[in-house]
């Protein structure tokens, strides 16, 4: 198997690893690799044994949310949690959808486009632009960022939470001398105990909504169309039953998960199904291959838009679950619905390859042709 074709199918790797090696160590990279559903679970949300925090660059994304734990963590989401809770997200509905059939408008007449250019990456971006307050002319500028801090594509002797620290820095500026309606406005008025947030955290709240913002939703609903293009049935029961399409979402999310793996480091010696891990070593938990452990999903290897329950781990677990699942999930039926009644016939261009998105964070591919009628 080549490693495109690995990158692409990584599952049948998972389901081995699940049966033979559950809690691997890899000795070349001394760290633990997690492959089965209770395990995967556990790492995620145990965090006073697997920590967020671990030397990393320490660039600004080292102070978010992502890369801290308690109390921190708790005092730093609840700054942002408003702006994202389902109610707060579903007033966005009539901005997302205007947004998306203007996209749609641009290459209908085409009968061809590309899910990822056309639709998917421009759709999440232009939505946390605007919320953050920062101009969409910079999207291309956004996406180069986004791709190289989820390894999607080499650094070439460039640092780009620099580059998009000093962008930022320029756009706080800005906001502290004209406060506008913006997160970058609400973010530089939060207190946390009477205490604003120094520039670090600021920095890194901004970079980190970015890139999170739209990275997941991008493959999100790229891996949808790719689904539906491999399971035409379901497709045809999304448009006669367009209520079918939240459930259609989640099995997305668990059949393909847009988020393959985190990282985690180990506070304290601690056993994990059956192997001591020490302190100070880390762990990958595989979210990829936990959404299709047969223990926790019957016929996981089926892509089935009636699974129920489907408790898919593609957003994180416990105090790190992704604070922007709802908007996630609001963009991606919003476009596929749009997509499934707009563009009949829809099937991906078969004669192109497919590419991985090259990222070892995330799950995906960097192009996405399809023709319509």
């Amino acid at each position: 198997m080549t490693t495109t074709e690995f990158a692409l199918n990584p599952y049948p790797w998972f389901r081995m690893m699940r049966e033979s090696n559950p809690v691997y160590f890899n000795s070349q990279q001394q760290s633990w690799s997690v492959f089965r559903y209770n395990e995967v679970q556990r790492a995620l949300s145990e965090h006073s044994s697997f920590s967020s925090e671990f030397a990393g660059s320490n660039g600004p994304l080292d102070s978010s949310l992502i890369s801290t734990d308690p109390p921190r963590h708790r005092q730093l989401r609840s700054l942002v949690t408003q702006a994202f809770t389902p109610r707060t997200v579903a007033q966005l509905t009539p901005r997302i959808t205007a947004i998306t059939h203007e996209l749609l408008d641009a290459v209908a007449s085409k009968g061809e486009m590309d899910v990822i250019d056309d639709l998917s990456y421009p759709l999440p971006v232009t939505v946390i632009a605007e919320l953050l307050g920062i101009p969409l002319a910079d999207r291309e500028r956004f996406k180069d960022w986004s791709d190289q801090v989820v390894g999607a594509t080499p650094y070439r002797d460039r640092d780009a939470q620099k580059e998009m620290s000093e962008y930022f820095r320029w756009m706080i500026e800005q906001r502290r001398r004209e406060p506008q309606n913006d997160l970058i406005s609400s973010l530089l008025a939060a207190q946390i105990e009477g205490q604003h947030l120094d520039e670090q955290e600021l920095l890194g709240f901004c970079i980190l909504l970015l890139v999170a913002g739209n990275e997941t939703t991008t493959h999100l609903i790229s891996n949808a169309v790719l689904c539906f293009d491999e399971h035409p049935e379901a497709m045809e029961q999304l448009r006669a039953t367009p209520a079918l399409l939240p459930d259609a979402i989640e099995e997305v999310l668990r059949y393909r998960s847009p988020i393959k793996m985190m990282f985690r480091v180990a506070t304290t010696d601690v056993e994990l199904g059956g192997q001591q891990i020490r302190a100070g070593e880390g762990v990958v938990a595989w979210i990829g291959s936990a959404n299709r452990d047969e223990m926790q999903f019957p016929d996981a290897e089926t892509f089935d838009i009636r699974r129920t329950p489907n408790r898919h781990l593609a957003f994180g677990y416990g105090i790190h679950f992704c604070i922007g699942a709802p908007l996630a999930r609001l963009e991606s039926k919003i476009a596929l619905e749009a997509m499934l009644e707009r563009l009949p016939a829809m099937q991906r261009k078969r004669d192109v390859p497919l590419e991985p998105s090259g990222s070892f964070i995330l799950y995906g591919v960097k192009h996405l042709p399809i023709t319509f009628q």
